[in-house]
């Protein structure tokens, strides 16, 4: 008996490549988009962050908005917004709109993290640790004003009320497997970074989860990097820009995405430095075929419900081209 269909969608973070204007950047995003529309993608998420000059998402919904409005029957939404940055009545009003004007393809997308650094965090919510600690009544104030029966509140989204947006429980921990599956929401979990927790995140989600109105049984989203090209010396030589971006995060240097050089020694050996080898544990580099025999192998031992693939390279052709042959990959595994 063949299993259930592994679903395959995007999350991207806007970001910009050496020598690009943020206006070429978003380009490329919708670009990617509808390219990912074409090959079958399920969604496309975006990820807020904040004070990163590589990083171009930071309004994030408005970003949502002009995607959806490029494209079709893509869903497309947040993978998170960092709601402890923001006011949930804000957040309501302003995915209850986007859910009104692209009916049915709207995703919310939910996170504890501040998505920047300590100073900026306080910068945008003075009270950011506060919120943080109190992120299961934010979310609940999320589905309350969401829900029709605020109706008669006297604080009301009235923009949300009845609007299907689903919410989604993001995490690089175990703490928001333990929520999401009380709230019984389908969980999305970041191991295309965070690798040390999966399993036992999605084995704490999927013991403890309880029924709801909206999802009857569990339902995992794991992240994974995805960098696919015709040879596997070539999809290691665009990985560099990764590479290098990496290690821009960890010495605190981060710049603009560089284009991709050919593979030395000295990047060999930063990929097998221990933190970068762990946090790039479960990144998928190689042909077609390389990468088909891997993403297998992950799908097989996760169960996962669906893929959410990262590609953060330098050109968008080659990541246009790497998701196409992911999602052949999908089709030929499903």
């Amino acid at each position: 008996m063949k299993p259930n269909k592994t679903l395959y969608s995007i999350l991207d973070l806007a970001l910009v490549s050496e020598g690009h204007t943020l206006q070429q950047t978003y380009n490329n995003v919708l670009h990617l988009a509808q390219n990912a529309e074409n090959c079958g993608f399920t969604r496309y998420w975006l990820a807020e962050h904040h004070n990163a000059s590589n990083i171009g998402s930071s309004a994030t919904s408005v970003l949502i908005g002009y995607v959806a409005q490029g494209t079709k029957t893509l869903r497309v939404g947040s993978g998170g917004i960092m709601l402890p940055n923001h006011s949930p009545l804000i957040i309501a009003e302003q995915f209850g709109t986007l859910g009104s004007l692209y009916p049915g393809r709207i995703d919310l997308g939910l996170g504890r993290a501040p998505g920047t650094d300590r100073e900026t965090a306080q910068a945008i919510r003075s009270d950011f640790m506060q919120a943080a600690h109190s992120f299961p009544n934010e979310l609940e104030k999320i589905e309350t004003y969401f829900s029709v029966e605020n109706a008669t509140s006297k604080v009301r989204a009235t923009v949300a009320e009845g609007v299907a947006v689903p919410v989604y429980i993001l995490g690089s921990s175990t703490d928001s497997a333990h929520l999401a599956a009380k709230k019984g929401l389908p969980y999305a979990f970041a191991s295309h970074f965070a690798t040390t927790h999966l399993w036992d995140a999605i084995e704490i989600y999927r013991k403890e989860f309880k029924p709801s109105s909206v999802l009857k049984k569990p339902y995992v989203m794991a992240g994974v990097n995805i960098i696919i090209a015709d040879t596997d010396e070539e999809a290691k030589r665009i990985s560099t820009s990764l590479i290098r971006m990496i290690v821009g995060i960890f010495t605190g240097k981060r710049d603009f995405v560089q284009p991709p050089v050919d593979m030395t020694d000295e990047l060999k050996g930063i990929m097998q430095h221990p933190q970068v080898h762990q946090m790039l544990k479960y990144s998928f580099i190689g042909s077609k075929k390389t990468v088909k025999i891997q993403v297998k192998e992950f799908i097989e031992k996760t169960k996962a419900d669906e893929l959410i693939a990262v590609t953060n390279i330098y050109d968008v052709n080659d990541k246009i081209k790497s998701y196409k042959l992911f999602a052949e990959i999908m089709k030929e595994l499903n």
